[in-house]
């Protein structure tokens, strides 16, 4: 009985160790921390991360991971475990979404032309104050 037991038990950490899956950090862009004991500590590249380890990339950055021969990479504005990024499970800012239409031909809404002013810095003369005022 008791070698069943310990064989049951060699093979349950055996099988925990093989199906662990872990990424080593390949490069880092931009902001890009993992919560470790209720803390964010900054990913650097060659750490090596769980799936069930918990990210949060700022706007503009991203990760590559490698596991294996399988590389992922995760974009920017993402949170969550990377079992679930490396999924598409989780949310964020997803570039090229839909938008929907809305209604503009309620009656209760104006139908006329409303002009709108947009100006960006890159079209700004040079020499040129665009501080406001």
């Amino acid at each position: 009985m008791k070698k069943i037991v310990l064989l049951a038990i060699i093979g349950c950490v055996t099988a925990v160790a093989v199906f662990a899956q872990s990424y080593t950090v390949q490069t880092v862009t931009g902001r890009v921390e993992l919560e470790k004991s209720g803390n964010r500590v900054v990913v650097k590249a060659g750490d090596s991360l769980s799936a069930e380890t918990v990210i949060h990339t700022g706007i503009g950055a991203s990760l590559v991971l490698k596991d294996g021969e399988k590389t992922l990479t995760i974009g920017a504005a993402r949170n969550g475990k990377l079992a679930e990024l490396a999924a598409g499970a989780s949310g964020g800012v997803r570039v090229g979404g839909n938008i929907a239409e809305t209604d503009t031909g309620a009656v209760s809404r104006s139908s006329a032309s409303l002009a709108t002013g947009s100006a960006r810095a890159s079209d700004a003369a040079a020499g040129e104050d665009i501080s406001a005022e």
